[in-house]
């Protein structure tokens, strides 16, 4: 069974972080582990508290996965401070590894912000190089662009001059008013509108993390980026397609609902 690992924080509500990237990646066929960068005090309302492990402690989970399981493909998440970014990047290059997805989380879609400032720069000089694809929604892209995005020339624009600059992949998702849901795959010279039809779910906590957390899935089982993206946007549209609601309020949608039909039997087959 291929395997993948994701290096991220704890969401609390269970709609986002680690939570929603384990029961993504098993929901997509692989076996799923975490390093865990730290615990937060969250829903899909906001984000109450950070409490963030050492740098040494997070190598230490990482060690632990790569001299026993070593996973196929990493997915990379949540990372709030620069000591943080710079121990996974000394460690993944320790190890060589292999199919890094970069989810570079700043901003909760609830608006809290996830990320030190110091920690922006850190993220561009020492992890986006080592990623093989990084998944800006449109204001991460403007700020790994250090461009404003007002549409779809903009987002390509952006892509190409982050995956130029860092030499790796880049999906700038739509949406943010930008567009109805259509993202922007920019890889080796070469783009791929990936068209979508805006939903009007609410509960939408938590989906950049299930899409990266898919991409590396299928990336684990030896799909290409581009095959990788297309699967994951399936997967995502899917399961926001099927409406889910955990009931009273405003709770987030279960990201690692059973595709009933094709997809999921497709997603064990590989």
């Amino acid at each position: 069974m291929r395997t993948a690992l994701s290096i991220a924080g704890s969401d609390s509500s269970g709609g986002a972080g680690i939570q929603a990237d384990l029961k993504t990646m098993t929901m997509n066929g692989v076996f799923a582990m975490s390093a865990i960068t730290a615990l937060t005090a969250q829903n899909t309302i906001g984000v109450a508290a950070i409490f963030e492990v050492t740098p040494e402690f997070l190598g230490q989970q990482i060690d632990a996965v790569f001299t026993d399981i070593r996973p196929d493909a990493v997915k990379i998440g949540m990372v709030s401070s620069g000591p943080l970014i710079r121990k996974i990047a000394e460690r993944l290059q320790f190890y060589q590894a292999e199919n890094i997805v970069l989810d570079p989380v700043m901003v909760a879609t609830s608006g809290s912000r996830l990320i030190e400032k110091d920690g922006v720069e850190t993220l561009k000089k020492d992890l986006i190089p080592l990623a093989s694809l990084v998944t800006p929604n449109i204001p991460e892209a403007e700020i790994l662009a250090d461009m404003k995005i007002a549409g779809k020339e903009d987002m390509a624009a952006a892509a190409e001059k982050i995956g130029n600059t860092f030499g790796c992949a880049v999906l700038v998702k739509g949406g943010h008013d930008i567009n109805d849901a259509d993202d922007l795959l920019y890889d080796c010279g070469k783009t791929r509108w990936f068209h979508g039809k805006r939903i009007a779910n609410p509960n939408t906590h938590g989906t950049g993390c299930t899409l990266s957390s898919a991409i590396a899935a299928n990336l684990a089982k030896g799909f290409s980026i581009e095959m990788s993206v297309e699967r994951a946007k399936a997967y995502i549209s899917g399961a926001l397609a099927a409406m889910l609601d955990l009931g009273k309020g405003r709770g987030p949608m279960n990201h690692a609902f059973d595709l009933r039909g094709e997809y999921a039997k497709e997603s064990q087959d590989v």
